[in-house]
Formats: C-alpha cells, structure tokens, sequence
C-alpha cells in the first residue's frame, strides 16, 4: 500500500504542486501525492512552464484548498512555505509532519528571463530535497 503525502503551501501555486508532481514522478510506487494551500490561488503560469520544460505537463493542475482534504488520513504532511506551516490544520492520522521552506515565486520580479532563472533554480531545489527527503522514507 502506497504512503499518502499532502503537500501544503499558501497558495498551492506553485511549491506544492512542484513537490506533488516531483514526488509522484520519481516515487510514484511508493508514494501517493496530494497538494493544497491554506489559501489557494491560481496555479503560477512561470512554475507551469519551468516543469514543462523537464517533461512534467502541470498546465491541467487547479489549486485546491485543505479544507478538501480535511477527514482524510495523510501518512505525511508536508509544509512548504512558512506561513502554511503556522496555519496548516491538523490531519490526525498523519504519521508525521515535516517542513521545509521555500522561497515564494509569486514575489519574483525581473524581466521574464530573470523570473524564469529564479523559479528554474526553485523547481530544481525542490526536486533535489524531494529526492533527498522521500528516497530514504
């Protein structure tokens, strides 16, 4: 039976649904994921493209809210960003709960170039902490 991991941020924009599709991807046979925000937005079109550009299509992805997962039995519950971390509900059930924070695409500016290095640099740190993180579990 597969771990079920819940990924939250604020927004589910972008870090969280980069850490669900990284963790499907490369543990999809151990691992189901999910991913919510404690305040969900619009997914980030610079994260859509960024993935895309590794061969994971998110443009199909919507923002969901925790609340949709609110009863449900999470091995893992996985925060993002710092401010999901102080807000996130409590999922009994849940085995354990880890953070690690990222930083926020939504606050990068610069041209479209420079916007797209900086989330390029966030999706490859998020990956290699998924890898690091979820290889051992």
């Amino acid at each position: 039976m597969k771990l079920k991991v819940l990924f939250v941020c604020t927004h589910n924009s972008a870090r969280s649904q980069m850490a669900e599709a990284f963790l499907n991807a490369l543990y999809g046979e151990r691992f189901e994921a999910f991913s919510a925000g404690t305040h969900p937005g619009t997914l980030n079109p610079y994260v859509v493209r960024a993935m895309k550009e590794i061969g994971i299509d998110l443009s199909n992805n919507k923002t969901k809210s925790v609340t949709e997962f609110k009863g449900k039995r999470f091995d893992y519950v996985v925060t993002v960003c710092d401010q999901a971390k102080e807000e996130c509900p409590y999922f009994p059930g849940a085995l354990q709960y880890i953070h690690k924070g990222f930083e926020d695409p939504s606050t990068f500016t610069g041209s479209d170039e420079e916007i797209m290095e900086r989330v390029r640099k966030l999706r490859d740190e998020i990956e290699q902490w998924v890898m690091e993180t979820f290889r051992k579990i």
